[in-house]
Order: structure tokens, then C-alpha cells, then sequence
């Protein structure tokens, strides 16, 4: 199959090119269009599916949720928004919950479902801060353990392919220096690491710091701490929550400035109540309140999570944080990708790589998702999920 349009993603820039696509791969891009395409996009843009690594559920899905069919529901949802790939995330629960859960998203991906891609799961947790554990289940947040996570790693198959921890509860660094010899990215959050602990740990293998800003201390002229850490070291990702609430835009263009182009990483980080109406839905368990401005939030007010479309994420950083549109599509695509050891075939229109392309419309909704060389969504009519909450560009 031949697709082109005056506007393809390649090389830092929009030229026109058409794409060949056999067997769930791009086999080859070739500059300018012609006559033989069987799809015309005429000049909407062509873009890299979008890659969303820290997300824990939607369309009332939860990733801590035994439910291979709330799971399916999700990962058929996700192209709706421009997503291709994504990490199931977890996040702090009992033992036996969490174990259910890890061998359900593992069961899943073994058995392979349609949508977007489960590139592996998050584990965010239970090895965080106390002090700042957020919305996190306080009763079950406990030290490092290795023992602990082989359990999890066993219960999962071999599936976890990132961990969030709190540098400072990790004796030793012994989990993250486990975790980075497998090759499972090992992310700094929900943590009170000075930014010595940080330095350390990055020195031990950890690659990324869980949504910068949140789940963290300030940043003190004399106390720069995790926040110091992710803001000055070099090759150290960072997640940003890109929905303009948890961050705001001018705190998230700062991210984009200070960090080297390749290092941000766009996240969702997206609940259960996505694609829901308000109300009350569970998070770890614990209720959670989903509000009329798409965050949802503790009875006490602390935010729990958003429900974040990625497209939107893009779009807010581009059209109101004022982020170049090259820096932030990287931070959703060929950055998470890097992050994961999978810029070898996703993140980029190029030959070779998976056929993960999503056909932008220039108020960032997405017209046409092709997930692996399959088209999964069409704006116009859906196979596999609702229309996505509208918003105006």
C-alpha cells in the first residue's frame, strides 16, 4: 500500500513524500507524490505514531484491574488519540492485587489484542517516598526490595520494562543497578532524593525522573533535589504531564528549554476515569473524583491523575506552551522510543520501521491512525472506540 501527502514528518521537517507500507513496515519513503498513492492525504500532516509510556488506564480500564477486556477496550481506544504504542502502568497496591494484574497485562500481551501496541509495563511503585508519595496508597509503600520486585518480574513474564522508585529508599542502589544490568529503565519519582541521592543513582543506572515537577520537593536555591537533578543533568530524561494542570505551560516550556531536545518525554499519565464522565471512580483502591476540567483528584483535593489525550498533550505544547513542533513531537515519539531501546523501529517515518503513522489534522485531531500497517481509525467512523472528548484548536 502507497500513502502520501505535501506534508510528511521526516528529517526535522514537513516535505512532500509518499510511503510504501508491506507487512506492518514502512519499506520505503520516497520524496514528492505521484499518481500511484492509494491513499491521498492531499496536505495534512503525516506523523509518527505517538508513544505514551506512563499511562495507567481509560475508558474505565485501571492497569491494577484483573480485566483482559478492560485492557483490549484501552489499547483499541488509544489510536483514537494518535497513540500506537504505549506501557500499561501500574501503581501502589496490596501484593496480591498487583501480582493479578501484572499477569493479566502479561497474559494480554502474550495473546496479542488489537490498537496500540503494548510495548512492556511500567511498575510505578511501591518502592516511593512517604513524604511524597501523592496520590499513591500510603499503606503499602515500603523500601526497595529486590525480593519483592522478582515477585512482581515473575508475575509479569518478563514484561516489566520500567520501574518508578525513590532513589533515596533503594539500599545500596541494589534494585536500580539490578534493573538497569536487565535492561529495565529504571525512573526516579515520588522521591525526597537530595540531588546528590539523584546524581547517584544516575551514576547506578537510572535513566528518567518520573513526571518532573511532581512528586518531588521544590526547587530551593540551596536544596535542588530531584527537581535540580532532572533540570541539570545531561542525558537524563524527564516525563512531563503535558495537559497544562499538573504542570503548567510556562513550568513545562521551561522543561523543553532547559533539557537537550532528545531528553523530554511527553506522558499522559492518564486514569481510568479518561473518556468517563465526572464522577467517582478508584485509583490504588481509593476513590478519586473526576472533575469538569479532565483532572481527577482525591476527596482531599491532591491530584490523582489526568485524562489526557496525547494529541492534546501535543497540541498544548506546541500552541500554548510555545515549544517548537519538532522538540515536542520528539517528546512523544522518537524520544520514548530511545528511552526503551526501541528507536530501531518505532518513533520515525523511515524504511524499516514499524508502519506507525497518524495523519494529523492541522487543529491536532486525528483524521486516521495506522497502527503496525493496519488502519485502526478513521475519524469519520471508529472500529474500536468512542470519539475522543473534543476540544478546539
Amino acid at each position: 500500500m502507497k500513502i502520501q501527502s505535501e506534508r510528511v514528518w521526516a528529517g526535522g521537517g514537513f516535505y512532500p513524500a509518499q510511503i510504501t507500507i508491506e507487512d506492518g513496515k514502512i519499506c520505503d519513503v520516497t520524496p514528492g507524490t505521484g499518481s500511484d498513492a492509494d491513499i491521498d492525504y492531499g496536505a495534512r500532516r503525516l506523523i509518527p505514531g505517538l508513544i505514551d509510556t506512563h499511562a495507567h488506564g481509560a475508558w474505565d480500564y485501571d492497569a491494577n484491574e484483573n480485566d483482559p477486556d478492560g485492557l483490549r477496550r484501552w489499547a483499541a481506544s488509544l489510536p483514537a488519540e494518535g497513540v500506537t504504542a504505549f506501557c500499561p502502568t501500574t501503581v501502589t497496591d496490596e501484593d496480591a492485587t498487583l501480582l493479578a494484574a501484572l499477569n493479566n497485562i502479561a497474559r494480554v500481551m502474550d495473546e496479542g489484542c488489537a490498537g496500540a501496541e503494548m510495548l512492556g509495563i511500567h511498575l510505578e511503585g511501591p518502592f516511593l517516598s512517604q513524604k511524597y508519595r501523592g496520590a499513591q496508597p500510603e499503606k503499602q509503600i515500603r523500601p526497595a526490595s529486590l525480593r519483592d520486585f522478582q515477585a512482581f518480574e515473575q508475575a509479569a513474564r518478563g514484561r516489566i520494562v520500567a520501574i518508578t522508585l525513590a532513589p533515596e529508599e533503594d539500599a545500596s542502589f541494589a534494585l536500580t543497578r539490578y534493573c538497569a544490568q536487565k535492561g529495565i529503565v529504571v525512573n526516579m519519582g515520588h522521591s525526597d532524593a537530595t540531588f546528590e541521592q539523584a546524581l547517584a543513582a544516575v551514576a547506578n543506572g537510572a535513566k528518567n525522573v518520573t513526571h518532573v515537577y511532581n512528586g518531588m520537593a521544590k526547587y530551593v536555591n540551596r536544596e535542588p533535589g530531584l527537581l535540580g537533578a532532572a533540570l541539570r543533568l545531561d542525558g537524563l530524561y524527564g516525563e512531563v504531564i503535558a495537559d497544562g494542570i499538573f504542570v503548567s505551560l510556562v513550568s513545562a516550556s521551561h522543561l523543553y528549554r532547559v533539557k537537550n531536545d532528545n531528553d523530554v518525554i511527553m506522558i499522559s499519565d492518564s486514569m481510568k476515569a479518561k473518556g468517563c464522565p465526572p464522577g467517582r471512580y478508584l485509583f490504588g483502591g481509593e476513590p478519586m473524583i473526576l472533575g469538569e476540567d479532565g483532572a481527577t483528584r482525591r476527596e482531599n483535593g491532591v491530584l490523582v491523575g489526568s485524562t489526557l489525550q496525547l494529541n492534546r498533550g501535543l497540541y498544548n505544547m506546541v500552541e500554548g506552551a510555545m515549544v517548537p513542533f519538532g522538540a515536542a513531537l520528539k517528546s512523544c515519539t522518537l524520544n520514548p522510543a530511545r528511552l526503551l531501546g526501541l528507536d530501531h523501529r518505532k518513533g520515525r517515518l523511515a524504511r524499516g520501521f514499524d508502519a506507525d503513522i497518524v495523519i494529523l489534522e492541522d487543529d491536532y485531531q486525528v483524521n486516521t491512525t495506522f497502527c503496525r500497517g493496519e488502519q485502526v481509525f478513521t475519524r469519520t467512523s471508529s472500529p474500536c472506540a468512542p470519539a475522543p472528548r473534543a476540544f478546539s484548536g
